[in-house]
């Protein structure tokens, strides 16, 4: 396919700006897919030796991004069920 190999690159510098930006997009995607797949506490991947992962939130952020700094003093919003 024309424009995918070495030589039309060298022949159209132009597309090189489109690759790196789509490649850095892709990138971008893969790494917060996997961020929330390994940090977001409503995701479990072992059941077996953690049965309720959301009790270790209740002091730590797990938002992407929040103006709060301390979370020790807040009140958690993850329930306590208890049996």
């Amino acid at each position: 396919m024309q424009g995918l190999g070495l030589q039309s690159l060298k022949k159209n510098p132009a597309l090189i700006p489109l690759y790196v930006c789509v490649g850095a997009g892709a990138l971008g995607a893969v790494y917060y897919t996997m961020r929330l797949a390994t940090r977001n506490p409503d995701v479990t991947w072992n059941r077996s030796s953690n049965p309720e992962p959301w009790q270790e939130y209740k002091e730590k952020q797990y938002k992407f991004y929040s103006p709060i700094r301390d979370y020790s003093n807040i009140k958690s919003p993850a329930p306590k069920f208890e049996e």
